[in-house]
């Protein structure tokens, strides 16, 4: 894991909790669009809404969970929605026994899981800073995004594994099980935390509820950074089915040529990135780093319009996505940190929530847009514009941060937290 330096106990059980979901989602990858296939038989436009609608309704449903989780003690809030994402998933291989499964089930627990997900990274950005202080920040995000791209690289293939041994069902519970312990292991830091104090009404308001986007549209540093965000993000994603089609049909590339090629140099890139942020941004600067990784993640996925069939199609499609992921590794424990340094206090739980919804929602409609257009101009055009429109995006990022305090209108301190992962998102992808 990335740096030496030694946190404490509690964020040690942070940690050690985060990364047993991470594993647990790693097996689970793609599980839902197995049981979807394997066990239901749809077809791909119902696996391409079940993979769309969960994540774009998720992020709506999620729209008043933000103000809901800033006003209250963010431990209970994780532990609650670990629980949540524990029970829903537990209802799949429940109904897969009693033979009761359908379509229906699958897309109202993934909503309830992307829903959870984002209030609970929500709590997690806020609680962070109450266990570390502001210079260490780097140093947690910097393991949090090893452990995401760790168990991004080993998870999926022990899940295919284990669904080809025990069935579709298997990984559903592995990751279900896997909240289960990260909520016991929260539960297990220990300690007080103080109730937050609520500024205006002693109610829930429609107004609070875009709070968390008011905030990032007026300050310099978090909207541009945010509209970042969303290309990028949305762009990479919305090319990754599409580049399935062109390996895996029209090129001829096997499944695990396929896997190989993508999971293995993903989760190796990641991982080398992440163990770069830390000492690059030291003898560097944090901010000069960001913006140089930040533009150079943007200038690989162009290349994967010109794959060719074959071995050199296969390292071509190796090299720059090892390339890409490296740079996204080293970008986003210091955009995590950054972040948090630039938002107030008082408002870190609805901004993370904003900013989550906003990220997922681009993502959702990228990919259906790209999905028409590959329709019209085929799959390697639609890669190639996608990768064009990348090469734009690096204009989107700040060249300086003014920080939370600097925010008009805004009271803020120096130093707040940032959010584990997010407690690891891949926020593109997130993060990655």
């Amino acid at each position: 894991m990335a740096g030496r330096r030694a946190l404490g106990r509690r964020f040690g059980w942070l940690w050690a909790s985060f990364a047993v979901s991470s594993y647990g989602t790693g097996l689970g990858f793609g599980a839902f669009s197995f049981m979807a296939i394997l066990v239901l038989h749809s077809g791909p436009t119902q696996v391409a809404v079940l993979a769309a609608s969960g994540r774009a309704v998720g992020a709506l449903v999620a729209v008043p969970l933000g103000p809901w989780v800033e006003f209250r003690r963010k431990r209970p809030v994780m532990i609650a929605m670990d629980l949540t994402r524990f029970g829903a998933l537990l209802t799949v291989p429940v109904a897969f026994a009693f033979g009761l499964l359908t379509f229906a089930q699958l897309l109202v627990v993934s909503i309830v899981v992307a829903a959870a997900n984002i209030a609970f990274n929500a709590a997690s950005g806020s609680y962070l800073k109450s266990l570390i202080p502001s210079e260490d920040l780097l140093v947690a995000n910097s393991r949090f995004e090893s452990t995401t791209w760790t168990s991004t690289m080993l998870g999926p293939p022990l899940g295919g594994a284990a669904i080809g041994l025990f069935g579709p069902v298997t990984t559903v519970v592995a990751d279900a099980v896997s909240y289960l312990l990260s909520a016991l292991g929260i539960r297990a830091i220990g300690g007080t935390e103080p109730r937050p104090e609520r500024t205006g009404g002693p109610r829930l308001r429609a107004g609070d509820l875009l709070e968390g986007w008011r905030y990032i549209l007026a300050h310099p540093t978090l909207r541009p950074l945010l509209l970042n965000a969303m290309t990028v993000n949305g762009l990479i994603m919305a090319a990754e089915p599409l580049l399935a089609v062109l390996l895996l049909g029209h090129l001829g590339f096997s499944p695990w040529q396929y896997a190989l090629a993508l999971a293995a140099s993903s989760g190796a890139g990641g991982f080398i990135g992440s163990r770069l942020a830390r000492p690059l941004a030291a003898r560097f600067g944090q901010r000069r780093v960001m913006l140089i990784s930040g533009t150079l993640r943007a200038c690989w996925p162009i290349g994967l319009a010109f794959v060719t069939p074959g071995v050199p199609g296969m390292l071509l499609v190796t090299a720059l996505q090892l390339a890409m992921v490296t740079c996204i590794g080293v970008f986003n424990p210091l955009l995590s940190t950054a972040r948090l340094e630039d938002t107030a206090p008082d408002r870190v739980a609805r901004t993370l929530t904003a900013w989550s919804i906003s990220t997922s929602a681009a993502i959702a409609a990228m990919t259906a847009a790209w999905g028409v257009l590959a329709s019209v101009t085929g799959a390697r055009t639609a890669i190639a514009i996608a990768g064009v429109l990348l090469l734009v995006s690096p204009v989107l990022l700040p060249r300086q941060s003014t920080g939370a305090a600097e925010t008009p209108g805004v009271v803020g301190e120096p130093g707040v937290v940032a959010e584990p992962g997010v407690v690891g998102e891949p926020d593109a992808v997130e993060g990655v």
